[in-house]
C-alpha cells in the first residue's frame, strides 16, 4: 500500500485507487501519517477539522472517521487509540514524504561530497515524487500548517539539483527551466542566481547581469531591501570573469598585431 501527500491525498494498494470519504476523513489520514507515529491528540484533530468551531459531537465524529479508515485500509496499518488521541503505525518506505526526504537527504549529501552524477539522480527522484502542491484536498487549516513547509523542502531539493547539474555542464538544457523558475518565484534569490551563472556559461553575460539588475529592482519594490550575498556575489564574480576575459582577448590581439598576423 502507498500513502500520498505530495499532491492530493490518496492511498493506492495492489487494485489501484482505494476511495477515501472527504476532505475532513483525508486530513486525519494526512495528520497521522505526518505525526510520523507520534500520538496526535483529540484536540489537536478538532482544530484541523473544525478550526474554531467544533460540534458537540466531535470525539464521535473523530472516531467515525478513524473508523472507517481502519475499514478501508485493512490490515495494511494499525491506528490505535492512545488517549487522549489516535497514532499510525505504518512502515516509512509506504509513505511519499517519507521517501521524498530520504533521496533528498541523501542527494543533498552526495552534493556537498562532490559526486554530482548521484546527487542528480537522487534528487530528480527525489522530486519525481511531487504531483503537485501538497495536501490540496484537506481542510484549510492543514493545508495552512503543514503544506507551505513541504513546498519549502521541495524548493530546496530543487536548488540543489540544479546545482548538481549546472555543475555536470547541463547549462543549455537548464535555461528554459530556470528561466520559468525566476518568473514563478521573482523574489527567490537563489534561483535568480542559478539563471545568472547559466546565462553566463551560455556566453549570455549582459542578459545575466540584466536579470541581477532585475531581482534588484524587484526587490527595492516588494521588500524595500537589496539583494544578498548569494545574488552579489554572482554578480562580481561574473563582472570578475569578464574583465578577465577582456584582458585575455586584448593580449591575444596584441600578440597578433606584434607577429603581423
Amino acid at each position: 500500500m502507498e500513502f500520498r501527500i505530495l499532491g492530493p491525498v490518496e492511498v493506492w494498494g495492489s487494485d489501484g485507487e482505494i476511495p477515501l470519504d472527504g476532505s475532513k476523513q483525508r486530513t486525519v489520514l494526512a495528520t497521522l501519517l505526518l505525526a510520523r507515529g507520534r500520538m496526535v491528540s483529540d484536540s489537536h484533530l478538532c482544530r484541523l477539522l473544525w478550526h474554531e468551531d467544533p460540534p458537540a459531537t466531535f470525539n464521535a465524529q473523530i472516531y467515525t472517521y478513524v473508523s472507517r479508515l481502519r475499514k478501508y485500509l485493512g490490515d495494511a496499518v494499525t491506528i490505535s487509540r492512545q488517549r487522549p488521541g489516535y497514532q499510525l503505525h505504518v512502515d516509512p518506505a509506504q509513505v511519499d514524504s517519507e521517501n521524498f526526504a530520504r533521496l533528498a537527504r541523501m542527494g543533498t549529501d552526495a552534493l556537498r561530497d562532490g559526486d554530482f552524477l548521484a546527487a542528480s539522480r537522487l534528487l530528480t527522484q527525489a522530486l519525481s515524487l511531487w504531483r503537485g502542491p501538497a495536501l490540496t484536498n484537506v481542510t484549510q487549516e492543514l493545508a495552512d500548517e503543514e503544506a507551505h513547509r513541504l513546498d519549502e523542502a521541495r524548493l530546496v531539493t530543487l536548488e540543489a539539483r540544479v546545482e548538481a547539474d549546472l555543475a555536470l555542464g547541463r547549462h543549455v538544457d537548464l535555461l528554459p527551466e530556470l528561466t520559468g523558475l525566476v518568473a514563478k518565484h521573482p523574489m527567490h534569490e537563489r534561483f535568480r542566481s542559478l539563471l545568472m551563472d547559466t546565462l553566463w556559461r551560455c556566453d549570455r553575460r549582459a542578459d545575466a547581469l540584466a536579470v541581477f539588475h532585475d531581482g534588484r529592482r524587484v526587490l527595492a519594490e516588494e521588500l524595500g531591501v537589496s539583494p544578498g550575498r548569494m545574488m552579489t556575489e554572482t554578480y562580481r564574480a561574473i563582472l570578475v570573469a569578464d574583465g578577465e576575459n577582456q584582458q585575455v582577448e586584448r593580449a591575444s590581439r596584441s600578440s597578433r598585431q606584434a607577429a603581423g598576423v
